[in-house]
């Protein structure tokens, strides 16, 4: 291989890196604390490479090189010196953009067909996390107090996808502070109308009933989930030292109290579905 075409398959293998890390930062916008399984990060960036470097050693050249004619003997005058010079920088130019242009459409396609599922996501949001508790209110329920829940009960919408992911692949366990059984009732009645016990891998008997927020978190400390979901801040706060990671809903961004306390505005942002 010539020295030039040794440079120019260098050249395109570092503009090619550069895409791949901004690929891989979009596509999984995951912190490190928070992703276990790198080895597949890596497998991506290991087939991309050889990819790349088989597509650049057996593309042919699209015209054969003609022979330069040998130059004729004298001094070149000083303005055709300038006019070779100038007409090489040109083309240097357009060369180094049209690598810059086929290193991005590798790299865009590939990607295309390596997009994660949303079932992969949640597998590494979750760091392969095998149990889950989650409340309901203000998280997988509209209402966000006590108090409402006991006229109605409303699921939303946007988070039926992730949960039912999420019970795809974990021990999923949902609890809530109630006031009376009829609002048990009610919670129940939803839940079963939206789907999630048919469609996904919930049960009844693993939607938990208390009557105080002190409950609630000795649910938590009992199950020992290596994820639990909440909206109420001073749970989060009393939980931190005791459970692997949470995940705090709130509309606002808070201050993050412990290194494993992460924070949203919805579960379903949290997982990229928005």
């Amino acid at each position: 291989m010539a020295d030039s075409s040794k440079q120019e398959l260098v050249q395109l293998i570092k503009r090619f890196g550069a895409y791949l890390t901004i690929k891989i930062s979009k596509l999984l916008p995951i912190s490190l604390q928070n992703m276990q399984d790198s080895r597949s990060v890596g497998a991506i960036a290991g087939l991309a490479v050889a990819i790349v470097f088989t597509w650049r050693l057996l593309r042919s050249p699209s015209q054969p090189q003609r022979r330069q004619p040998k130059r004729q003997a004298g001094t070149p005058s000083s303005s055709g010196a300038n006019t070779n010079s100038n007409a090489n920088l040109v083309v240097s130019g357009v060369s180094s953009s049209l690598e810059d242009s086929r290193a991005q459409t590798v790299v865009d396609e590939f990607f295309q067909s390596v997009k994660p599922t949303l079932g992969q996501i949640v597998r590494q949001k979750l760091s392969e996390g095998r149990k889950v508790t989650c409340r309901l209110l203000g998280v997988i329920l509209e209402e966000s107090s006590p108090e409402e829940i006991q006229k109605q009960a409303t699921v939303r919408s946007p988070v039926l996808e992730v949960l039912l992911e999420i019970t795809k692949f974990c021990d999923l366990y949902l609890m809530e502070t109630v006031l009376d059984d009829e609002s048990e009732r009610k919670v129940l009645l939803a839940l079963e109308d939206a789907g999630i016990f048919t469609s996904g891998g919930l049960v009844k008997d693993k939607v938990l009933f208390c009557s105080t927020e002190i409950g609630r978190s000795s649910f938590v400390r009992q199950l020992e989930p290596d994820w639990h979901i909440d909206s109420n801040p001073e749970i989060i706060y009393q939980l931190s030292r005791f459970i692997k990671y949470q995940l705090h809903i709130s509309p606002n961004r808070p201050e993050r109290t412990a290194p494993n306390v992460f924070s949203t505005p919805s579960l379903e942002q949290f997982f990229g579905c928005v």
